[in-house]
């Protein structure tokens, strides 16, 4: 079995590197901190000496890195079971003072990452017949949030694509999920004064993505929303 998940070094993509690796899959992922890949292959290695780990640096925001990267995976794997979409950032702001530029970088971050890597990998599902892609979106793709701003736009064309993607790939038999998170802590959140029992933990989004990817071939999560206990921030 063979997993790509990128933004894989922190947070949620981290948690959803360490759960696949448990479950026997061989990963493909990337980062944009060559540090920061080296030191998640060394200790998956120390723990999983016989999964097969291809690191990339590579910035997704960039069209020829997704290309890049998606065919490496192509050159080394004849097949791929999972896609999972993490690669994003946040920036607060207001859609009426926000810095000009930040909604290019959010559409390139948290959308164009996505849409470029899902097209260079979706050939590999189609002609199989299966797999599955999960697109990290957002609770903030489903309503508007303070300082939402051009994130809070990307997230919601993130969850429009993956939409699409879902009636595009049905009768191919690859399954699409859309994961709509609440507040997890992340690096993100750093220096935030609230107690950890506020925010969700990456590991619980980790194991709800997967128990998405155990269902039969007849049925499949569209779209999973998780929020933390006591409700959005």
């Amino acid at each position: 079995m063979k997993a790509v998940i990128t933004g894989a070094t922190k947070g949620i993509g981290r948690a959803l590197t360490e759960k696949f690796a448990a479950e026997g899959f061989d990963l493909a992922v990337c980062a944009r901190t060559e540090t920061d890949l080296d030191n998640l292959r060394a200790q998956l290695n120390a723990v999983y000496p016989t999964t097969q780990i291809i690191t990339q640096v590579a910035d997704l925001s960039k069209k020829e890195d997704c290309q890049s990267f998606a065919s490496n995976i192509q050159r080394q794997w004849g097949e791929l079971d999972v896609l999972v979409n993490n690669a994003g950032a946040y920036t607060p702001g207001n859609v009426g003072d926000e810095p000009d530029g930040t909604l290019e970088r959010m559409i390139e971050v948290n959308l164009y990452s996505a849409y470029h890597l899902t097209r260079g990998l979706l050939p590999f599902m189609v002609k199989r017949g299966a797999g599955h892609i999960f697109n990290m979106c957002s609770v903030a793709s489903l309503k508007a949030f303070p300082n939402g701003g051009a994130y809070s736009i990307a997230k919601f064309a993130l969850y429009g694509m993956s939409q699409n993607l879902r009636e595009e790939t049905k009768t191919s038999g690859i399954k699409v999920t859309s994961i709509l998170p609440g507040a997890t802590w992340s690096s993100s959140w750093e220096g935030v004064e609230l107690p950890e029992s506020r925010l969700m933990q990456a590991a619980d989004i980790a194991h709800a993505v997967y128990a998405c990817y155990q269902t039969g071939p007849s049925a499949v999560v569209e779209d999973l929303v998780i929020r933390p206990q006591l409700g959005d921030l």
